[in-house]
């Protein structure tokens, strides 16, 4: 029915057109009374006319009738004149806004400074970054994912620089100006009218919910039945999913299918049917059904297309808006007062109010084009952004609600806008007072967040899939709360003191909710049924642990608000602990004449939580009472002497312990679940506010507390009391009966609890609690970081927290701790810990895993023991204390810590005790260390007046009192030092007995006391002796060890020897034997007299060659009449020196591979491993493969590296990835002398005419026998003669038959991969395809030999040796396996290609032929007419006159085509070149005019020598491995000539045209020819370019040096398929250059009958199946081969630190490593590309999984 009216609707239309005037519409429209009416009334009109006529829309011709008579009528009304003259002169008098508002697309490059940047957040375009002062700064980039804008011009956003070039205020602007004061009072008056009608408009019909009628005063004149099935976008459903229901709902194809799927998903909805009202109902109905089935249906309306066309352009509307108001800034005003003023209905009635409040029923494409302008017009007007900002936050809750019930990406909600306005430090204060966010945002949060226990705690168990995908979106607030917390204030008002302070309130209440969530209580006897749920606590930690920190940073800029702060959050904290003794028992301890009341508490039997935010957030504020030195100035307002210090560390500890527990393995019944809890406990992401926070509680507990008091309350909650408090514990346990579970669990608990000593008496570098800044903190942590190993940038990165800006604060600080190290070829570059700064490493540093604790020991008592010296790892000296943390220094001399260290002493000094361990141990002496080092450090830091209280040492030479009553600590050191059992701990006692001597000395000598001091000095001479004697008697005795053990060996070595002579003496001569290879056999012939061919070739060795197979590790001779051994081989198609890739194959079925073009459009390249095996057991191993692949497929449908249909396998020995195997073949018999050796060019052509005539007589009988034509019989009676050549004889085929069935085998699979067909042995391109690989194999030896500037000989490795030597004896040996007529009618028509051969037809021109595939082809197909030559021909006669005819063919071809133009200076002429001037001027007669003028001699000689020299090198490789001659020494090497070297080996004159001049009557006829055929008139007729030589290497393309060129290059790509839309993938051809599509349904295509992505297709043009990319986006390099295989590879851009930045993850500056790119250049010259896949894809089994094909 539609489609009937079409031709009447076109016909209206132009009607319309032709009789339309926007001018007269305008002027109607400026006369109105009504104008809102007259403007529905037109549209009402016109818009169902234009848009939606029919159910494939024309958007070019939509658009230009929009313009004409939709918008043209607005810009008249607007202008009150021609807008074509008017709106310039409003850009004129426009005073552009500072502002850059560039909002960003998907994918879009955008770069931060991290120096100057208010936040992470400012960002600038492309264009404003690179002509701004930021270039040269620490920027970071990164790709948009849609919807912000650049921050050019915004003061705020930057602390310096915050123009770029082109935004640069002009300082004669005034600073306050209104922009409405360029426009009349009339434009203003009209621009408010047509604003208001247009922009109310478009709301409505964004915001219309009645699908099937119009808002009042649009209905349109003439009512049609037709409506629109329509699709709308969620992100619930799969593409796939979608895919398949619009197949079957509206019966499209697979293709339209995928095109629908892809706009819906693009623009939000898509209209999938159009028709009447039934059709569109019927696709609904299947669409609902079948995607409702697992989840919520896909959303559909059947909607009539008026509704449908008012929408589309509704959306018009709006983009029309953001384009005008560009013109004027006075116009930008307009519409922002338009769209901010409120409206009859009084709150929210403003149109920006509906839309915002609308936005979750918007599809995506309106919402993104709204918040567009909104960005172009709202927040680009500084005024009206406070006045959107106060409305967004007014609405701020409802809008967060929509957005929670909404399904779409945040990125696609209005509530994404609060980053454009929180982060503006003026706004968020501004609305922090006016409108309190804070708490509005805490508050919403928390709303949304319901689920409570009984105590009124979050619970997160039992979640279900709505609730966790609800708890995901609700995150998003805290990202808003940072926003608005990411600037602190510089000043506070009352009012800011207030509402900041209101909103920690609100804080505090959600911390109280997650204070002791989660609790966990230890399972005895039975495991765990089910994990508890754990992550989304930990979740929410996360998220808000930079917001804790951030309202720490606010309280310390403020001393009212930070008393404040810890006010309340003391009473949030004493509320929690309100149950702080309920049914807790109240018990008392004693312990060294100390005792103290507390709780009995076990965290192995009650309830326990890691999630203690409330007293965390009070430790923090309680270091900063210290930092700004609060707690010192206004000590009577704070409430310090309320505080409980016993309250205050009660929970952090029993978290301390619950962790020392779980290492002890007391709570393995819990699960992983509690594993994972205290691994993120520790875990960089979370310590700062969780880890060390509590231990930082516990500091300020402890300073507040007496000391022996803490300890016992720590060893009370440890469990370990009744143990310290018992004198024979040691012994008591060291009985058989004992549980050695609870003897190692009591251990380790021992071992935890001395090191939480160690942390709280030594962790002083959080400023506030030691003396110390926040650089030095951070030098702390990178240099233990390095004390494990040297590191790479984005490790440390990685090891240190980040705060809020994702900043270490790493850079300022690691030049002075670490030295750089550059990467080289492969790695990272790596810092280096500076040896100086090795003192500070302290083995128990808090933030070290146990793991790391290990290395950390290991690696520094290495760099001990190679410096020589003493291997102790005494603790590092300390910061003193902040006055209010001072105290803590006292739990060193303690009675109960003395009782502690005395106890373990003990237990150590008892022989039998099992009480102890060696970690204890070294816990004890570190902090004996400690305590040590506070002492010397207060005493040497003391005055005279001030007596120091800290008397260590005095109290540790004293013996020890009740209840253990034993000898002094001291006294005890001094017996372990010479304890056997304690070797290694001896270094380390020895150096407190040293500093102890050396505290004595110091008290002593202001003591005055000098016996004493001798004493001391006696004691420490003593030690030191002791030490030197006991070190030399040790070195002594291992150098008499090693000396006797030598001795032993040399003589174990005689004796063998004599007794196996006779093995050494065979074992000796295979050495030498093997020393002299193929290349260094006959050494007593010079390098003159080596020639590779001909009938004076040089003999080869018959030297006798073995190999072992690697299957079954037999030895074999290759021999022909033996069994196979074959070569692992890979063979693949290649366009690696391709010089045209657009050349296709496009019948590969009836294609003639005969003549490879010298384009080399593609070959076929072979490649070996060099494995060897034998063929039967190849077989064997294959079929095993196979077997193995099917039982695999059957099972797991798993892809495999590799695959088996195709023929493929790995190697067995390397895993190298290959698909057939080469036979190894004896060396070719050596050459002899035959009769008619002295034959030249022209007798040997004559003989070879004559065979040539006698076959092709054969060839036309046999063609002839089925006829019965008698006369035709007759003919073929009178078969010429041919002198000593018999074409009936049969040759005998010399080899064995697995070596034939080898032979077939690789013939048919080089035929099969170079032809992509199927196998056939018997098809006559079989050799053809053969020959064709081993020339295109060895010229890409050669080339790549060249390129790496390595000699020609001797510098392949031996797998590249052996594989050439194998295909070039198998070319020579694959005729006989062969048709022998179809091998000597290829011989006939290659030669036909040179010598004239009527008989033959469409021979090729020469410049249409490779000369070396040409050489290598004729060679090694002459044997087929030689072994029917009886005469006694020379076979190597024959081969080299083939070789001497190909190379005058090649000279020809070098003149024809590489002579540049233009004549340079003459230069003195020799021989060579007045010969080649002689040559090149019968050809330019041959050629007549079209051949080029003739330039100097020596220049023609130049252009040919550099011209023919890789043929000739080609051909001495190729003719060295058919042969057998080793090569002359001059060419293995490289860097010297080597033209002379090359014709002597390849029995070629000097002077190369000596070939023209002794053979001028054979020569002359063929120069004609060549230069007479048809084709080379042609191509000089036509001017077309043609190969020049010598060919130039291929090269990956140029890469730009600074990575952002690439980025900004993919930015501005668009989807060759989608309309105009920027590729989310954008993907660089390595090879060609080409910019892809990649990874969309988009630019999927169909290869093969399988669809197929971008990358891949374009492989199958570009590399014959082999692809390198880069994505940009991504920064990745990704390698393909086929439709299944792939991997990514690190890419050449590294960042300053030497790192690659896979993912753009950190977004530093990438430059080009020219080294690495090479090396990837290398890869794929060598063919290399699909082996380092398969290796890639063996090592890294998740790689296989991934669908390359739809890359």
């Amino acid at each position: 029915m539609a489609a009937e009216s079409e031709p009447d609707v076109q016909a209206t239309l132009c009607s319309d057109l032709l009789n339309f005037s926007a001018r007269d519409t305008a002027l109607k429209w400026l006369q109105a009374t009504d104008l809102p009416k007259d403007v529905y009334l037109h549209l009402a009109r016109y818009v169902p006319k234009i848009f939606c006529r029919s159910p494939n829309p024309n958007p070019k011709n939509e658009d230009m009738l929009t313009q004409h008579i939709l918008t043209g009528p607005m810009e008249w009304y607007l202008c009150g004149e021609d807008p074509a003259t008017s709106i310039p002169k409003l850009e004129q008098a426009n005073r552009p806004s500072q502002l850059c508002g560039r909002v960003f697309k998907v994918g879009e490059p955008t770069y931060s400074c991290r120096d100057c940047a208010a936040d992470p957040t400012c960002v600038l375009c492309m264009e404003c970054f690179l002509g701004s002062v930021h270039k040269e700064h620490r920027y970071r980039m990164t790709t948009s994912g849609g919807g912000g804008f650049c921050d050019c011009g915004d003061m705020e956003a930057w602390k310096k620089g915050p123009y770029c070039q082109k935004h640069e205020p002009n300082s004669s602007d005034p600073s306050v100006e209104d922009p409405l004061a360029h426009l009349s009072e009339d434009m203003i008056a009209r621009a408010y009218n047509i604003f208001s009608i247009m922009v109310k408009y478009a709301v409505d019909m964004l915001t219309w919910e009645k699908e099937d009628e119009l808002p009042a005063g649009l209905e349109p004149p003439e009512r049609q039945d037709s409506y629109y099935c329509m699709l709308f976008n969620d992100e619930v459903h799969t593409y796939e999913q979608v895919i398949y229901t619009l197949q079957k709902a509206v019966s499209c194809t697979h293709k339209e299918a995928v095109s629908f799927a892809t706009t819906v998903d693009r623009d939000g909805r898509k209209s999938v049917r159009f028709g009447d009202f039934q059709f569109c109902e019927q696709a609904k109905t299947v669409i609902v059904r079948n995607t409702g089935r697992q989840s919520k249906p896909l959303k559909v309306q059947i909607m009539h297309s008026s509704v449908v066309a008012h929408q589309c352009f509704g959306l018009k509307v709006l983009s029309w808006l953001g384009h005008v108001i560009v013109y004027s800034e006075g116009l930008r005003r307009v519409l922002c007062q338009v769209a901010l003023q409120e409206g009859p209905e009084g709150e929210n009635s403003s149109l920006a109010d509906k839309l915002m409040l609308g936005d979750s029923k918007l599809w995506k494409g309106a919402r993104t084009v709204y918040h567009q302008l909104f960005m172009s017009s709202l927040l680009m007007d500084l005024k009206y952004k406070k006045i959107f900002a106060l409305h967004f936050a007014k609405n701020y809750r409802r809008l967060q609600t929509d957005f929670m019930e909404d399904d779409h990406e945040r990125v696609m909600s209005v509530s994404a806008l609060s980053v454009q306005l929180f982060t503006v430090p003026t706004l968020a204060r501004m609305l922090i007072t006016e409108q309190s966010l804070l708490t509005v945002i805490i508050r919403t949060f928390m709303d949304h967040l319901r689920h409570r226990d009984l105590q009124g705690r979050f619970q997160f168990e039992r979640y279900t899939a709505q609730q966790a995908f609800k708890f995901r979106r609700v995150q998003s607030l805290i990202g808003d709360l940072k926003y608005v917390l990411i600037s602190r204030p510089t000043e506070w008002t009352d009012k800011l003191r207030e509402k900041f302070l209101e909103g920690f309130e609100a804080f505090l209440e959600l911390l109280k909710c997650m204070q002791g969530m989660d609790p966990v209580t230890r399972q005895v006897g039975q495991h765990i049924e089910m994990e508890p749920e754990w992550e989304a606590a930990f979740t929410l930690q996360m998220k808000l642990t930079h917001i804790t920190s951030m309202m720490q940073e606010w309280c310390s800029t403020d001393e009212k608000v930070l008393i404040e702060a810890y006010k309340q959050c003391l009473v949030v904290l004493m509320q929690c602990h309100s149950g702080f003794t309920d049914g807790e028992q109240p018990i008392t301890l004693s312990m060294c004449g100390h005792s103290v009341d507390t709780i009995r508490y076990c965290v192995s039997q009650e309830k326990v939580s890691i999630h203690l935010p409330v007293s965390r957030l009070l430790a923090g504020l309680h270091v900063l009472l210290s930092k700004t030195e609060v707690a010192y100035r206004f000590p009577e307002q704070l409430p310090l002497c309320e505080l409980s210090p016993p309250m205050l560390i009660e929970h952090p500890l029993r978290c301390l312990v619950l962790c020392a527990q779980v290492h002890a393995g007391m709570w393995r019944r819990n699960g992983f679940s509690l594993v994972n809890q205290i691994y993120y406990y520790h875990n960089v992401k979370c310590r700062v506010e969780m880890f060390d926070k509590d231990l930082l509680m516990l500091q300020a507990g402890a300073s507040m507390m007496d000391p022996n008091h803490f300890l016992m309350i720590v060893l009370s909650r440890f469990e370990l009391y009744e143990i310290f408090n018992t004198p024979d514990y040691g012994k008591r346990y060291s009985g058989e009966n004992t549980n050695k579970d609870v003897i190692q669990q009591n251990s380790t608990l021992i071992e935890e609890m001395l090191h939480l000593i160690m942390m709280v008496v030594g962790e002083r570098f959080s400023p506030g609690a030691g003396q110390v800044s926040a650089s030095d903190e951070i030098k702390r942590e990178i240099i233990h970081q390095l004390c494990i190993r040297s590191m790479a940038h984005s490790e440390l990165v990685k090891a240190l927290p980040e705060d809020e800006n994702k900043e270490t604060g790493m850079e300022t600080v690691i030049e002075a701790v670490a030295l750089f190290k550059k990467p080289g070829l492969t790695g990272r570059g790596l810092y280096e810990l500076k040896p100086e700064c090795a003192k500070d490493f302290n083995l128990y540093f808090y933030h070290y895993s146990r793991a790391d604790q290990s290395k950390a020991e290991e690696a520094q008592r290495k760099r001990k023991r190679q410096n020589g010296e003493d291997t102790a790892l005494p603790p590092p000296m300390l910061p003193p204390f902040c006055p209010l943390f001072a105290s803590l220094g006292n739990l060193l001399q303690c009675d109960v810590f003395l009782g502690i260290l005395g106890t373990v002493l003990h237990w150590t000094v008892e022989p039998s005790g099992c009480a102890w361990s060696e970690s204890m141990l070294q816990r004890v002496l570190h902090l004996i260390g400690m305590a040590l080092l506070e002492e010397r450090q207060q005493l040497e830091s003391s005055s005279e007046d001030n007596d120091v209280t800290f008397n260590f040492t005095h109290k540790i030479s004293r013996p020890r009192e009740a209840p253990s009553n034993g000898p002094s600590v001291l006294s005890m050191l001094e017996t372990l030092q010479n304890a056997p059992h304690l070797e290694v701990h001896k270094d380390m006692i020895r150096w407190i007995l040293k500093t102890f001597s050396s505290i004595k000395k110091i008290r002593e000598q202001t003591a005055t006391t000098p016996v004493s001091e001798t004493g001391g000095q006696a004691l420490e001479e003593s030690v030191r002796d002791q030490d030197k004697a006991e070190r030399k008697r040790k070195a002594e005795m291992a150098r008499l060890r090693r000396e006797k053990i030598m001795a032993q060996m040399s003589e174990m070595q005689r004796h063998f020897i004599d007794e196996n002579k006779e093995l050494f003496q065979q074992s000796l001569e295979d050495l030498e034997a093997s020393t002299s290879t193929a290349l260094e056999h006959s050494p007593s012939l010079p390098d003159a007299v080596l020639v590779a061919l001909g009938p004076g070739r040089t003999r080869g060795s018959e030297k006798r060659q073995v190999v072992t197979c690697i299957l079954c590790q037999e030895e074999q001779d290759i021999k022909a009449h033996n069994k196979a051994m074959v070569l692992a081989a890979f063979v693949q198609r290649s366009t690696v020196m391709s010089k045209n890739r657009r050349r296709v194959m496009h019948d590969p079925e009836n294609y003639d591979p005969l003549f490879m073009h010298p384009d080399l459009s593609c070959g076929t390249h072979t490649g070996s491993c060099g494995h060897i095996m034998h063929s039967h057991c190849w077989q064997r191993y294959f079929d095993a493969v196979q077997a193995k692949e099917q039982r695999r497929q059957q099972r797991l449908r798993v892809h495999t590296s590799y695959e088996v249909e195709n023929g493929e396998f790995l190697c067995p020995l390397c895993e190298c990835l290959s698909n057939t195997v080469i036979p190894l073949l004896p060396p070719p018999r050596a050459c002899s002398p035959g009769i008619s050796e002295q034959q030249n060019l022209n007798q040997w052509l004559k003989t070879i005419s004559q065979q040539m005539n006698v076959l092709h007589c054969l060839k036309k009988k046999q063609n002839s026998s089925s006829s019965p034509d008698a006369e035709a019989a007759d003919r073929m009676d009178e078969t010429p003669l041919a002198e000593g050549f018999r074409p009936d004889l049969q040759p005998t085929n010399p080899y064995s038959s697995s070596i034939k069935e080898m032979l077939t085998t690789f013939g048919t699979a080089t035929y099969k991969v170079g032809l992509k067909v199927h196998p056939n042995e018997q098809d006559p391109r079989v050799p053809i395809m053969c020959w064709g690989s081993c020339a295109y194999t060895i010229q890409s030896i050669e080339r790549q030999l060249i390129d790496e500037e390595k000699p020609l000989f001797g510098s392949l490795p031996c797998r590249q040796d052996d594989c050439l030597n194998s295909l070039t004896r198998f070319g020579a040996a694959c005729w006989t396996v062969s048709s022998l007529p179809a091998v000597q009618s290829h011989f006939i028509r290659l030669l036909a290609a040179l010598v004239p051969d009527e008989q033959v037809e469409n021979s090729p021109c020469i410049l249409d032929v490779d000369m070396f595939h040409l050489l290598v082809s004729l060679v090694l197909s002459y044997s087929t007419v030689h072994c029917q030559d009886v005469s006694g021909l020379s076979l190597a006669a024959g081969e080299l006159h083939l070789f001497h005819l190909v190379t005058m063919a090649h000279i020809v071809q070098i003149l024809l085509t590489s002579v540049p133009g233009g004549t340079p200076m003459d230069q003195e002429s020799g021989p060579d070149e007045e010969a080649v001037l002689s040559l090149y001027t019968v050809l330019q007669q041959y050629k007549g005019s079209a051949c080029r003028e003739a330039c100097s001699g020596w220049h023609l000689w130049r252009c040919l020598k550099a011209g023919i020299l890789p043929y000739l090198r080609c051909a001495a490789l190729f003719f060295h491995h058919l042969n057998g001659v080793r090569p002359p020494t001059g060419l293995q090497v490289s860097g010297v000539s080597q033209f002379e070297q090359l014709c002597g080996y390849l029995c070629l004159p000097t002077s190369l045209l000596q070939l023209f001049q002794s053979n001028r009557e054979v020569v002359d006829p063929l120069l004609q020819r060549w230069c007479g055929h048809p084709e080379m008139l042609n191509y000089m007729k036509d001017n077309q370019t043609l190969q020049s030589f010598p060919r130039e290497s291929n090269r990956l393309i140029d890469l730009p040096d600074d990575y952002s060129c690439l980025i900004n290059q993919a930015s501005s790509f668009m989807c060759p398929k989608s309309g105009g839309d920027k590729s989310r993938a954008p993907t660089l051809c390595l090879v060609c250059g080409t910019m892809l599509c990649s990874q969309s349904y988009c630019c999927q295509t169909e290869l093969e009958g399988e669809d197929v992505g971008a990358c891949t297709a374009h492989t199958f043009t570009c590399g014959a199946g082999v692809g390198i990319f880069l994505r940009v986006r991504e920064s990745q390099v990704l390698f393909l081969a086929g439709k299944t295989k792939g991997c990514f590879y690190a890419p050449p851009y590294l960042d300053d630190y030497g790192e690659t930045d896979q993912g753009l993850r950190r977004g530093n500056p990438l430059h080009l490593c020219h080294e690495r790119y090479r090396k990837i250049q290398k890869l794929w010259r060598q063919h290399s590309i699909t082996e380092e896949i398969g290796h890639a894809q063996e090592a890294n089994q998740s790689l296989v999984g991934i669908d390359w094909q739809h890359l």
